[in-house]
């Protein structure tokens, strides 16, 4: 009991513990990480001994045999004698490898083995996120599709405005969606492997191992690179790679949980307004106190995490400005929390969002009666035009109109009934003349403009090559949300 008891009288980080998947924690995870470390040795020693270096291939199958049994508990005792996280590990591998011992980590530096792993993580993590993304997006999109044409009040200033869709303003997600992966995947694409270049970059170490052969050395970068999965290597390099790389994946990262607040928070408001609410399951419960309610608390748990998410690119930003000369050691920390809290956040974002994005609920009743409170004033310049058709005076009826929208309004504002303007205008004999058009002026569907049409084009010209391009790896399913 005592051993299980254990397990919860430290601290757990909640990213792990409740939200984000078993395949990103993995990434983060120590036993990747050096496990990485070791595979990274072996291309070390592989690429070398291509070149001429005396390495044998019992050396290397040696490696080859530990890259997983990792003794963590040996690694931490080493490091606690040599206050040297890479050297505590080199130590460890060599017990296991007496062999190979010799040449573990032959003319390298400790960033080796620790930026080139962080930059194999990063493009695996971007490769996790990317399909999740698209998923989202593809399965907004046929949101969108299916309500293209559902009238929906819009607002400005929070207020209510001209007529919109259900689709259309769902489009305006889909966008901004769209304009994180195109970031994200740019962060992809662009990024490089810093690959072999020595404490400062010169690579002094290797032109001397390989007897100020420069050839060689470039060989090496270049073979390391390859056998790492890379097609570039980063020309130029201080002992670390640029820390403007993690800048720029941080800050998409952080745009896209901009793009997650914005969209939970706009589900939230809708959700008040009873139009749209979030998927809500059987056993659910919204309240310990108040059991009817349903509250969005998968849109509520996607803008916390997204608002962490985007306090962290000042992190990114404030560890490049602060690297002096060809490198300092003051980034260590700060980047073990900020590039694996990053993508975790994300990462549980957009599960999250796929989530709710497979299950929104639409309620077109809510949404008509909503608009019938607001649409009769809208219609009104549509009523004064039908009139000058029919011959009357534009004036006259404006004034018509003002009396009667004012009174109105104070059936609403001051004694909490429903807009009864169209009963006000059917009521006076004025507007006789054109109440058989009344019905076909106060159609909701007159006043969305080409909303509708504008979903189909957005969707067939900006998301459909864009899910294309991911064919069959993007995620359209979601695993049931631990909590």
């Amino acid at each position: 009991m005592a051993e299980v008891n254990a397990e919860f009288r430290g601290y757990r980080s909640p990213l792990s513990t409740r939200y984000a998947s078993k395949e990103m924690q993995y990434l983060f995870s120590d036993q990747h990480k050096f496990s990485t470390w070791r595979k990274l040795w072996i291309l070390l020693a592989k690429a070398e001994k291509s070149l001429g270096l005396d390495i044998t291939d019992e050396q290397i199958r040696e490696m080859e045999r530990h890259v997983e049994d990792i003794d963590f508990q040996a690694a931490a005792k080493e490091e606690a004698l040599t206050r040297h996280d890479v050297m505590a590990h080199v130590h460890v591998f060599a017990k296991q490898c007496p062999l190979a011992a010799p040449i573990i980590h032959l003319g390298a530096t400790s960033c080796f083995v620790g930026d080139n792993t962080d930059l194999l993580i990063l493009k695996e993590a971007l490769e996790q996120l990317l399909p999740k993304l698209v998923g989202v997006i593809k399965q907004l999109s046929q949101f969108a599709v299916q309500y293209r044409d559902l009238p929906t009040l819009g607002f400005t200033h929070l207020q209510p405005a001209q007529l919109t869709t259900v689709g259309k303003r769902c489009s305006l997600w889909i966008q901004d969606l769209l304009m994180d992966e195109r970031a994200l995947r740019a962060c992809r694409d662009n990024l490089r492997f810093r690959g072999v270049k020595g404490t400062t970059g010169t690579q002094a170490s290797f032109l001397q191992l390989f007897a100020g052969d420069g050839d060689k050395v470039r060989q090496l970068d270049a073979t390391v690179t390859k056998l790492a999965g890379f097609e570039r290597y980063y020309a130029v390099t201080g002992q670390t790679y640029s820390r403007k790389v993690d800048l720029e994946i941080v800050s998409a990262l952080a745009s896209l949980g901009a793009t997650v607040h914005k969209m939970c928070s706009d589900l939230r408001l809708l959700a008040s307004r009873k139009e749209l609410e979030e998927p809500f399951e059987q056993t659910q419960i919204g309240s310990s106190a108040m059991p009817y309610k349903r509250n969005p608390m998968r849109s509520e748990r996607c803008c916390a995490l997204a608002r962490h998410l985007i306090t962290l690119q000042a992190n990114a930003a404030n560890t490049l400005a602060v690297q002096w000369l060809e490198r300092t050691l003051d980034d260590s920390a700060n980047r073990r929390l900020t590039l694996s809290e990053a993508f975790l956040s994300a990462d549980a974002c957009l599960l999250t969002l796929l989530n709710i994005s497979q299950g929104l609920v639409v309620y077109p009743k809510v949404i008509e009666r909503n608009i019938a409170q607001e649409l009769p004033f809208m219609s009104t310049e549509n009523v004064i035009m039908a009139m000058v058709k029919v011959g009357g005076d534009r004036q006259v009826c404006h004034e018509k109109i003002r009396v009667l929208s004012h009174e109105a309004g104070a059936q609403v504002k001051q004694h909490g009934r429903d807009n009864d303007l169209v009963d006000r205008i059917k009521a006076d004999a004025y507007f006789a003349p054109i109440l058989g058009q009344l019905d076909s002026i106060l159609d909701p569907k007159t006043f969305t403009g080409r909303a509708a049409d504008q979903v189909v084009e957005f969707v067939q010209e900006e998301v459909e090559p864009i899910v294309a391009l991911y064919g069959d790896k993007v995620v359209t399913k979601s695993a049931q949300l631990n909590i």
